[in-house]
């Protein structure tokens, strides 16, 4: 074997090796996020609605039992052929996954619990809390109280980890002004409504920081999906404020 091919080989399968360690990077960074994406809009054109429970009945096991109010459940989903095809055409009941601390956010579907009290200026105290569901900013307020109560999800420190964080605010970026977030607290449901969205720089922490006089919810998370160059920013007041 001349020296010329031996050298052609070995710079072939350090290029095939390149070539499918860059495929694997980007399939591990958004594989998550397409595979959200593409479950929200197949879910759209099923015409499948999620609300909450939301008034507690009753305990059992310790636990609240909520019931559906006649409110949430109108308007139904208009029918569609597809939406009967792929047995959609209904509305799905989202129950807290904890009372105690959770949220769910009905347009996206998301439902999962809230950890009290984490340290957002430390990496290692949020992100083995970052991998089991959504952090409350500590030294931020809790709901039903004047001040910013601040949530935070989907936070990497490299592109292969990207799997192992809850991805539940991957779809934060679909939400408008006016949609509904809801918050148990206690078993209490608290009820926001998104009033602004923006994308900012890392380096923007008066959202987290700056003290406010009025109630107000605060969503963050990394933009775009995969990464951690932007935060995505998603602001909501409580209902009962909002005319």
């Amino acid at each position: 074997m001349t020296q010329e091919k031996l050298k052609f080989i070995i710079l072939r399968t350090l290029g095939n090796f390149f070539v499918l360690f860059a495929a694997f990077g980007i399939a591990m960074t958004f594989g998550p996020v397409i595979y959200l994406e593409a479950l929200y809009y197949f879910n759209a054109a099923r015409n499948i609605r999620y609300v909450t429970k939301s008034s507690q009945l009753e305990k059992k096991d310790g636990q609240p039992v909520f019931e559906i109010e006649p409110a949430d459940l109108s308007p139904t989903p208009k029918f569609t052929l597809f939406g009967q095809l792929t047995g959609g055409n209904k509305t799905e009941i989202l129950s807290p996954v904890s009372s105690r601390f959770g949220l769910i956010i009905p347009k996206i579907g998301a439902n999962v619990e809230i950890f009290p009290n984490v340290d957002a200026a430390n990496p290692q105290i949020y992100l083995p809390v970052l991998q089991k569901g959504v952090a409350h900013a500590a030294g931020t307020v809790f709901p039903g109280v004047s001040g910013n109560i601040y949530l935070f999800a989907h936070s990497t420190d490299a592109f292969w980890n990207v799997g192992r964080y809850n991805a539940v605010f991957y779809l934060l970026n679909k939400l408008e002004k006016g949609d509904e977030i809801d918050i148990f607290s206690n078993g209490v449901r608290h009820i926001y409504k998104v009033t602004e969205k923006k994308i900012v720089n890392p380096s923007e922490v008066e959202y987290l920081t700056k003290p406010l006089p009025y109630e107000q919810l605060t969503l963050q998370t990394c933009w775009p999906p995969g990464t951690t160059l932007k935060r995505l920013i998603v602001i909501a007041k409580p209902e009962r404020d909002l005319p």
